[in-house]
């Protein structure tokens, strides 16, 4: 899978993660907000620190992209910031809400602008070939950290990724197709 199916992948399995954590913090659960946030956060971790020593430094081949790459460490960086309180806070302050709102609404710009502007210059820039060399070393970095990679989920069927993506709440869900459900979806 080519570098920016694969981190679009990671978008969408976040965006999925945001929407349960809506839900369950709406609802009042807090222990499964709270177990949602902390995996938003692992996924975060993991995410940024592919882009950081992978993606980011491959791209960064004119002005413009070099500008948006260092946009996108700054956004990154408020992120971990964030991050890390949110880990020294209860589920039970008022506060530890307010900052998954927060990192929420922040990465949602971050991967709106990385979607739509960055990925289509990178797209123009780079040849298929290219970009599938990065999504090959992006998806072995993930797997170096004990991330979930597609190799994990290879096995599965259309019909239980689908119940998977389904439960995970991914959007465009629906349109996706067998790779982009193995790359998307978490395998619990």
């Amino acid at each position: 899978m080519d570098a920016l199916s694969l981190l679009t992948a990671d978008h969408n399995r976040v965006r999925g993660l945001f929407a349960r954590f809506e839900a369950a913090h709406e609802g009042g659960d807090t222990a499964a907000a709270a177990d949602l946030a902390a995996n938003i956060l692992i996924e975060l971790d993991v995410h940024t620190q592919i882009e950081e020593e992978i993606f980011y430094p491959a791209v960064r081949t004119d002005q413009e992209l070099n500008d948006l790459v260092a946009e996108g460490m700054e956004e990154h960086h408020v992120v971990k910031e964030l991050g890390a309180e949110i880990r020294s806070l209860s589920p039970d302050d008022e506060a530890w809400a307010a900052k998954c709102k927060v990192v929420i609404e922040n990465v949602e710009h971050h991967l709106e602008e990385e979607e739509e502007e960055m990925f289509p210059m990178v797209r123009k820039a780079f040849t298929a070939e290219s970009l599938e060399g990065i999504g090959q070393s992006l998806e072995a970095r993930k797997a170096q950290l004990g991330a979930p990679t597609a190799a994990d989920k290879e096995h599965l069927t259309v019909e239980q990724l689908h119940e998977l993506a389904t439960a995970q709440q991914i959007p465009g869900r629906s349109e996706m197709k067998r790779e982009e459900l193995v790359a998307t979806v978490s395998p619990t």
